[in-house]
């Protein structure tokens, strides 16, 4: 629907004979954020919030997990979307294990290899059902062996469900074939030289990493639901974690904004004799996804700010609708309600079918880009995974609770 949106508007200015860069919409979406901050103090405060929650809780983790990879990629000359594309039969368990993984960067790499044409819609399913995004982090902490059972059961039922999918509708079903087919071979790839960017963007580069490497180390503590402030002594008062995720996050959206690739893939071409650094890479593709989440985020506290109540009061129903409602709260994009979710389950106020639910029906921040980057895809895994997540609430309510 955004790519819809945005097409519709391209081709009207362009009827019209008015031209604009590329990145024009992403500027004034700065600017309504910007307009939103000025409001009053209240949304100005809201605003930060959604932006330092954004950068610790997903941008963080999400820069991480593209390291991983696409350092990986590099020194083995290994490349992750052909590799699943060879690998029919092995791409939902690898999809899956992905997914599985703490934190929403496994799911987004899956989910950019589909919107390339290597894999299927079925691994969309899979890492879908199978990531429990950042919450998977504060439940391992609490209760470990919880943890360890969710992503195996996230794991088996993801695989399952995959391969399900892609046995009803063929493996080529909602399949996206554009870069696929145009797909240089991996020898001539090899000669391209890296981006030469603008003095500005090179600066700016070192400067994403160096606030990427104690963001890292604040991201996890936040997750574990430590004191981070306390770290900074005498600063604490300040609430120093909070302005840092500010001032990091913020960087991140200004890069966005004003880059011409909205992120790593896009103007990218095969035919090019140019290609992006790891680095860059990792850079592009993080800022794209902390933009999404950031909008994100802030239109769910802007809903809560305004409707006066919160997701745990949504879960004050007759016990068996909790699991239901649990679910339900799962369709909602982004960690910060399935954190929520996740915290009730530890309190003991909720049971772990609801939790169970919750689990296997949430997409984490991970649903964000690919909302953006193939929203027909994303809505209708979204509508799959609530047919697992009803069988195992439900069946585990009925048998053991």
């Amino acid at each position: 629907m955004t790519e819809l949106v945005l097409n519709t508007g391209r081709r009207a200015l362009a009827w019209a004979g008015v031209g604009l860069p590329a990145n024009a919409w992403r500027i004034g979406l700065l600017l309504v954020l910007v307009a939103i901050g000025s409001s009053s103090p209240d949304l100005r405060q809201i605003l930060f919030t959604a932006i330092s929650e954004a950068y610790l809780q997903v941008t963080v983790f999400v820069a991480a997990t593209l390291t991983l990879v696409y350092v990986f990629e590099n020194a083995f000359r290994f490349d992750l979307g052909r590799a699943m594309a060879r690998a029919r039969y092995f791409q939902a368990p690898i999809a899956s294990v992905l997914g599985a993984m703490p934190g929403c960067g496994g799911a987004i790499i899956v989910v950019t290899q589909y919107t390339k044409g290597f894999v299927s819609f079925g691994s969309v399913v899979a890492v879908l059902i199978a990531t429990m995004g950042d919450a998977a982090f504060l439940l391992l902490a609490r209760e470990p062996m919880t943890g360890l059972m969710m992503m195996a059961t996230g794991f088996t039922i993801g695989t399952l469900s995959g391969w399900a999918i892609d046995a009803i509708h063929g493996a080529d079903f909602m399949r996206v074939r554009q870069e696929a087919q145009t797909a240089l071979p991996r020898a001539e790839s090899r000669n391209r030289h890296p981006v030469r960017e603008p003095l500005i963007w090179r600066l700016a580069n070192n400067a994403w990493i160096y606030l990427a490497a104690p963001g890292a180390v604040l991201g996890l503590l936040v997750a574990l639901r430590l004191d981070t402030d306390a770290l900074f002594g005498p600063l604490a008062g300040l609430s120093p974690t909070h302005w840092f995720g500010v001032l990091a996050g913020v960087m991140c959206l200004l890069m966005w904004a004003s880059s011409k690739q909205e992120n790593a893939h896009i103007g990218q071409h095969d035919t090019d004799t140019a290609t992006f650094t790891t680095s860059q890479r990792v850079i592009k593709d993080t800022n794209f996804v902390t933009s999404w989440v950031v909008l994100g985020f802030l239109t769910y506290q802007l809903g809560e700010h305004f409707a006066g109540a919160g997701i745990e009061n949504w879960l004050k129903v007759w016990q068996p609708l909790v699991p239901m409602v649990a679910i339900l709260i799962g369709f909602i994009p982004g960690c910060g309600p399935q954190i929520v979710v996740t915290t009730l389950y530890l309190t003991g106020a909720i049971p772990l079918s609801a939790q169970f639910g919750n689990a296997i029906a949430n997409d984490g921040d991970a649903l964000f880009p690919a909302l953006a980057l193939a929203p027909r895809a994303a809505l209708l895994a979204t509508v799959y995974s609530a047919i697992p997540a009803l069988i195992l609430a439900y069946g585990y309510y009925m048998l053991f609770e």
